[in-house]
């Protein structure tokens, strides 16, 4: 477990050591997501009753800011490694395939969760936020923070250079996570565009992380959670496979 150990350790220094960046910066443009959509549409848009949009908007945003740290303190690790050409020595240590990638992935959390208590906690300076459930809150913040986490060391391996990278953030990850009622319920969408939200994984996430808030949600959050592990699952066996296989990294 030492060697595991040591690299969690390098790993959560990483992030730790710029934390103004990797921290601070995302909680505050979470925010501002917050202050523009809750002025344009808090007059508009009333999804449960009872509840604000600012309120219901605080949780989809929280699970957001988890999701996409998670995944960028992940995929930025592993091709600064592949660039720097330090993979090569965790390659080469005794360590198994699976503690390399739980390493990264515990703390791909670790970032995620932070920021999004961070969000929380500010926003609770302003909004009250119900918890109903706070089970449900955490079983999908860990498996959200852990299925983007694992996205991210596939990205990074698949990815030669920061352009790339960027584009796998940019036309896959920023668009399903828009999309995935972070902003809105998706009975509020036309049946066809509802139809294509049950397609994208990142729903299952935000609407099971926010019954934990509401005790109401768009979707079972049971057959949310089957769904969250499975992807988690067949994501993680997929990234193992990418590292076993030493693609694009021993060459």
């Amino acid at each position: 477990m030492t060697g595991f150990l040591t690299l969690l350790y390098k790993e959560l220094l990483r992030f730790w050591k710029v934390g103004f960046q990797t921290i601070l910066a995302p909680v505050v443009s979470t925010l501002l997501y917050l202050l523009i959509f809750f002025h344009v549409l808090k007059a508009h848009v009333e999804v449960y009753q009872g509840v604000s949009y600012a309120v219901f908007l605080i949780p989809g945003l929280v699970m957001m800011a988890v999701m996409q740290n998670a995944f960028a303190n992940a995929s930025s690790s592993m091709i600064q490694s592949k660039i720097s050409g330090n993979i090569v020595f965790v390659l080469l240590s005794p360590l198994t395939y699976r503690e390399i990638f739980f390493a990264y992935i515990l703390a791909s959390v670790a970032r995620g969760l932070l920021v999004g208590a961070g969000v929380y906690l500010v926003t609770e300076l302003f909004f009250e936020t119900p918890i109903y459930w706070p089970v449900w809150i955490w079983i999908f913040a860990i498996l959200g923070s852990g299925l983007l986490g694992a996205l991210g060391v596939i990205a990074g391996i698949w990815a030669d250079k920061f352009d790339q990278l960027a584009a796998f953030q940019n036309f896959i990850i920023i668009p399903l996570t828009f999309l995935s009622g972070v902003f809105y319920s998706i009975h509020s969408l036309p049946p066809v565009w509802q139809f294509l939200s049950h397609l994208n994984p990142f729903f299952y996430m935000i609407d099971g992380f926010r019954y934990g808030f509401f005790g109401a949600s768009d979707f079972s959050p049971y057959v949310s959670l089957c769904i969250v592990i499975a992807c988690f699952t067949a994501v993680s066996l997929l990234a193992i496979r990418m590292l076993r296989s030493g693609y694009k990294l021993r060459h």
